[in-house]
Formats: structure tokens, C-alpha cells, sequence
């Protein structure tokens, strides 16, 4: 840190959602102008004021997210919707409904096709933006096809459901949205095409669509794709994991009466639920993802409002979560620490895939990057193989399979067998 007319020698530093904050005790008396260096871009912090020798003072710095762009467009648009006449937002959402619907559900039979060729032309290459949108669901094309290999699975079918928030037209043809999307993934092992399973997951886009021709193209999308968190896949000897999955069984369990509240309850507040529970959390809830994560706020939920699970000092809910509530890593290590769980196993993806089968419904899946654990989620089903499906927040998914989108060799996996 640079400090230009006085120095502050800092006493405390604390760390918030995209904010560093320093308290330290002026040396001199000084009328100055502060500003400060940090991380290689200067953020002018006050303006010129006389400050007290001795003076304890705070320094608060809001760090821009990679995401704080496009938020600020989204929180634009919507503003301006909201000024739109009724009528006239709700022929828009009306006509691009029909239009998203067509889009989405080519995409879709493209991804699932790998038919790239295809799937170029619901872009415009020429525009920086649209290219980044074509390439990432290029990369997600190819990620499923590997994950599918890998699994001993075909993938069937896929399908969107939508939910168009607001639209804007930003003239000469072009349209800005949000919306919701809820796909619906369905799979088969290889050697049991007719047994389906299916998974759901959710996400919500900001695309702008130009008319081109008799027909609309994306020229920029921004999402969370929860099945691109971590993508690549490379790992030992694929064939022997290949047929370990086709000649696993689905074991014979029971949930007990604790256990299938919190499934129930853990199915229709994942933000993709049926129904009502169509994209929206429990409003009872603070939404966490603003702060930088959902998730363990989702699994303390699952386990308190439908497990029974009793609060306490440490693991408990008010108006906001304490740490083991809502941080991934505090929930962790408080199962395990605390006697209402333990750590079966942990380690990376082929280290672990096998006794991941020993998983059943309620226990947490805990991801590991770079020594930190970032996402957590709760099993809350198997597929017709025994593998094991997960549910969550950020992003939202519904009887996922577990590694789906953790893929990368950098992932190391906690298996907590929780305690119903």
C-alpha cells in the first residue's frame, strides 16, 4: 500500500465480500488527499479533509468482481424496464419467450449433437462478446461428451424451460434480457439404455439478441453454467473407471422419517423445484450468493428445517448465518468436529470415485481448491447405478450427479457421512 500526505500504520485488517478493510492510528497532522495502491489499480479512497494526529481511522475499499459489468448493465436494464409502459414489456416478454424458447432448444440439439458447425451459426463470430458465448458452450459440448465416456453413459435428451424476466429494446434490432433457464439432462448406462435417469440444473442469463435477416442471433450472453465450474478431464486409466460404473448396482436404502424431510425439503427449495418452487429459494432465507455463495447456507437449511438438526452458538441461523452456517469450509469441518459427522474419505477424483459409492442421501460433498473448500452440496439421491446425485445452491442444481462440472485434477473431494 501506498499512502500519499501521511502514514497509517495499519493495527487491523479485515476481509469482506469484495472489500479490504484497514483501521490504523495517524502519526502526523495532516490536511491531505489519501489515496491508495492496492493490487496494482488505485482506488481514490476521500478527498481533501484535516485529520488529527492520533486519529484512529478506517479504510474501507470495494474491489470490483469480474462480474460488476455486467451487473451494473442488468441493474440498468431492469431500471429501464421498469419505466417501460406495461403493455409494451409484456408484448416484448410474449414475442422473445417464443424467440428464447427456439434458440435455447437449437442450442441445446447442437450441444448434444456436437454439431458445432451448427451451433456457429446462432452467433456472430465478428463480435468479440458473441464469440466468447459460441466458445463456451463449444467447451461445454466437449466437456459432456469426455464426462459421458468417462461415465459409461449416453447422454438422451436435453430441454430448457424458461422464465423471461424482463426485455429491453436497445433499437437497430437489437434486444436485451434476463431470464431463467431450467434444463433438464436425461442419461442411460450403456448397457441398460431403457433404465433413464435425469438431473436438472438452473441458470440465470443476461443475452442480448440482434436481428439478423428473419432470424435472431446472441451477441452476448453472461451465465453461471454450473456444469463449466472446472472442466477438464484427465484421468488414469478412464477404462477401468468406465467399467466399474456399468457393473454397479443401486443399493437397497431406506431413508428414515428425518432423512426424507430433508430430501423433500432439499427438492423444493433448490431453486429448481416443480411447480411453485420453480426458480425461487425459501424467501425465509437471506440469498448468500451476493456474498459469494449460497451453498452452505442451502445445506444448513436442508439439515435444520428438514433433519431436525438443532441450532446452537455456533451452527445457527437469526437474521443472518453464523460462519459454520454459511461459509463452505466452516460447515465442513463443524460436521466433522462437532460429532454430527465424519470424513469418510478425501482425496482426489480417482483416488475416491470408488468409495464415493458408499455415499447415500444427507451426506455432503465438500470441493477442495487450492487448499480451501469453496462448494458443498447434499446428496439426495442415486442414480439407477448407485451413483451419487447432489442437490444445491450456487449454482442451482437437482439430483446432479456429484463430479459433474468438478472434473479438474485440482479438485480434491470430502465425503461427510452425516449423522440423521
Amino acid at each position: 500500500m501506498v499512502i500519499v500526505g501521511c502514514i497509517i500504520f495499519p493495527s487491523s485488517v479485515q476481509t469482506k465480500p469484495n472489500k479490504f478493510i484497514l483501521k490504523g492510528r495517524l502519526k502526523l497532522k495532516y490536511k491531505i488527499l489519501v489515496y491508495t495502491l492496492l493490487l496494482s489499480m488505485a482506488f481514490p479512497i476521500f478527498a481533501t479533509q484535516e485529520i488529527e494526529e492520533g486519529t484512529m481511522i478506517e479504510i474501507e475499499i470495494e474491489l470490483p468482481s469480474i462480474s460488476e459489468e455486467q451487473t451494473d448493465e442488468i441493474k440498468e436494464m431492469e431500471q429501464e424496464a421498469d419505466a417501460t409502459p406495461k403493455g409494451t414489456e409484456e408484448e416484448l416478454k410474449e414475442t422473445f419467450f417464443d424467440v428464447l424458447v427456439g434458440l435455447i432448444q437449437k442450442r441445446n440439439e447442437y450441444v448434444l449433437g456436437q454439431d458445432l458447425e451448427s451451433l456457429e451459426k446462432l452467433y456472430n463470430l465478428d463480435i468479440k462478446a458473441s464469440k466468447y458465448a459460441f466458445e463456451h458452450e463449444s467447451i461445454k459440448a466437449k466437456y459432456l461428451k469426455d464426462w459421458a465416456q468417462k461415465q459409461g453413459v449416453t447422454i438422451k435428451n436435453v430441454e430448457s424451460e424458461l422464465k423471461v424476466r424482463k426485455v429491453r429494446d436497445r433499437e437497430n434490432g437489437l434486444y436485451g434480457m434476463t431470464c431463467n433457464i431450467c434444463t433438464t439432462f436425461t442419461y442411460a448406462y450403456n448397457n441398460a439404455l431403457d433404465v433413464e435417469n435425469s438431473f436438472k440444473v438452473g441458470t440465470s442469463h443476461y443475452i442480448h439478441l440482434q436481428k439478423q435477416g428473419s432470424e435472431y442471433i446472441i451477441v452476448k450472453e453472461w451465465y453461471t453454467d454450473p456444469l463449466c465450474d472446472t472442466v477438464e478431464i484427465t484421468m488414469e486409466k478412464p477404462e477401468e473407471m468406465t467399467e466399474f460404473f456399468l457393473n454397479s448396482k443401486l443399493p437397497e436404502f431406506t431413508p428414515n422419517e428425518r432423512l426424507q424431510k430433508a430430501i423433500e425439503y432439499a427438492h423444493a427449495h433448490c431453486g429448481i423445484g416443480e411447480g411453485e418452487g420453480m426458480f425461487r429459494y425459501n424467501p425465509q432465507y437471506m440469498d448468500c450468493n451476493p456474498l459469494g455463495g449460497d451453498c452452505a447456507n442451502f445445506a444448513s437449511q436442508i439439515m435444520f428445517e428438514g433433519g431436525g438438526f438443532k441450532k446452537n452458538s455456533t451452527w445457527n441461523y437469526t437474521h443472518e448465518g453464523t460462519k459454520d452456517w454459511v461459509n463452505a469450509q466452516g460447515l465442513t469441518y463443524y460436521l466433522i468436529n462437532s460429532g454430527r459427522g465424519h470424513r469418510i474419505t478425501k482425496g482426489s477424483y480417482a483416488k475416491t470415485y470408488k468409495t464415493a459409492m458408499q455415499m447415500r442421501p444427507g451426506d455432503i460433498v465438500a470441493y477442495e481448491e487450492r487448499g480451501r473448500i469453496t462448494h458443498v452440496s447434499t446428496v439426495t439421491g442415486l442414480d439407477s447405478n448407485g451413483y451419487p446425485l447432489v442437490t444445491c445452491h450456487n449454482s442451482d442444481r437437482l439430483l446432479v450427479p456429484y463430479d459433474l462440472g468438478w472434473s479438474n485434477s485440482g479438485v480434491t473431494y470430502h465425503f461427510i457421512d452425516v449423522y440423521y
